[in-house]
């Protein structure tokens, strides 16, 4: 396909993906996982051996990610823990990595645990003084989240860039390549999380990583661990992936829109403390947020009611469009109390982190409404 095509005909044509032996306009699904050889055992298709690390529908996939990311290569996983773990496998025992504080805390507790068993010397800071430590510290990788969940907060990508010579590793699920492209940014790899908004319909566990130097040392390392270590998404979760990422950009737009309406509802009524959100003026990363997002904010943002524990439970429980379930980026929207979830992680117990979907905004605002009386 045209290079320069945007990212809605992309998503729309799926990079192309079409049925080639039917005609269909709709890649087929094949689950085999073995393929034909000829009489002199030669291929049929030199490009499929084994499903391990060849399926046509993984490919389709990829392409479209690839393409939405502007990168060279794009490799898909079965969720995005796998993508960040395949990442992390590539450092040298004894090595250094910086990590961004206050992050997704899943990521958080995996690195800590895998860099004290590789004796990995694990650097934690806050967003704001990612820049500082880089310059300060050499170190072989840097992994920073922007937006943070559930902090939101923004990270100026390639003033890190600037401040390493080590890998820089951005997770921007919260963003989708839609919103931001983080390798246009400084970033040497961008991970996502595909299950969130990348897929959109809360029914597919994927994980993603793309670059724009294959040819490096790390991409090559994380290519062969995917292969041999079997991280591989099945074709049915691609094949469902594709069907998902043709509405992408309408939904990450629709959600976004959502989002910055009831965001702003939210921080003028009485019942709330704050609300994180980059797309509100006030928050701290809004002007890093405003270079590196196009078209929007995201879906995902926390809210501060005033009180305590009791008072963010009451209003979950009250609310009724919003779904009480843990995820974020799907067509649905989602609430969460964190300090449930999480209380080990110092997150406040009047902290409700929302999910908002792709409902009509003005229903989303009158649900909080309602529920905040």
């Amino acid at each position: 396909m045209d290079k320069n095509l945007k990212p809605a005909t992309i998503a729309a044509h799926a990079a192309g993906a079409l049925d080639a032996q039917s005609g269909g306009v709709v890649p087929a699904l094949q689950p085999s996982t073995t393929f034909t050889r000829d009489a002199d055992y030669n291929l049929d298709r030199p490009d499929n051996v084994y499903s391990r690390d060849n399926s046509d529908n993984l490919r389709q996939a990829e392409e479209v990610l690839r393409s939405l990311e502007d990168a060279a290569e794009t490799l898909l996983f079965p969720s995005g823990m796998a993508a960040i773990a395949a990442v992390f496998r590539t450092l040298p025992n004894r090595g250094t990595a910086i990590l961004q504080s206050g992050i997704y805390w899943g990521t958080t507790a995996w690195i800590r645990d895998f860099c004290a068993r590789r004796e990995i010397t694990l650097v934690e800071v806050p967003a704001s003084e990612l820049v500082a430590t880089c310059q300060n510290t050499p170190a072989d990788l840097v992994f920073i989240e922007t937006p943070s969940n559930p902090w939101l907060e923004t990270v100026d990508i390639q003033a890190v860039n600037n401040a390493t010579s080590g890998v820089v590793i951005v997770d921007g699920t919260a963003a989708t390549p839609i919103l931001t492209r983080a390798l246009d940014h400084g970033a040497d790899i961008v991970m996502h999380s595909a299950t969130k908004a990348i897929n959109g319909h809360s029914d597919v566990l994927a994980g993603v990583l793309s670059t724009r130097a294959p040819e490096a040392a790390i991409w090559g390392e994380i290519k062969a661990d995917r292969k041999m270590a079997g991280a591989i998404l099945g074709p049915f979760e691609a094949w469902l992936l594709i069907r998902a990422m043709r509405t992408l950009p309408l939904r990450v737009e629709r959600m976004s829109q959502n989002t910055q309406k009831l965001a702003e509802a939210l921080l003028a009524h009485p019942q709330v403390a704050d609300v994180f959100y980059p797309g509100l003026p006030h928050h701290s990363g809004h002007d890093i947020a405003k270079r590196q997002m196009q078209g929007g904010y995201g879906s995902l943002m926390s809210v501060l009611v005033k009180g305590g524990r009791e008072d963010a439970l009451r209003v979950v429980g009250k609310l009724q469009l919003f779904l009480r379930a843990t995820s974020l980026g799907g067509v649905e929207s989602l609430v969460e109390h964190r300090h449930t979830i999480e209380p080990h992680t110092g997150i406040p117990e009047n902290l409700i982190r929302v999910s908002v979907g792709i409902e009509d905004a003005g229903d989303l605002i009158a649900d909080w409404k309602q529920a905040l009386a």
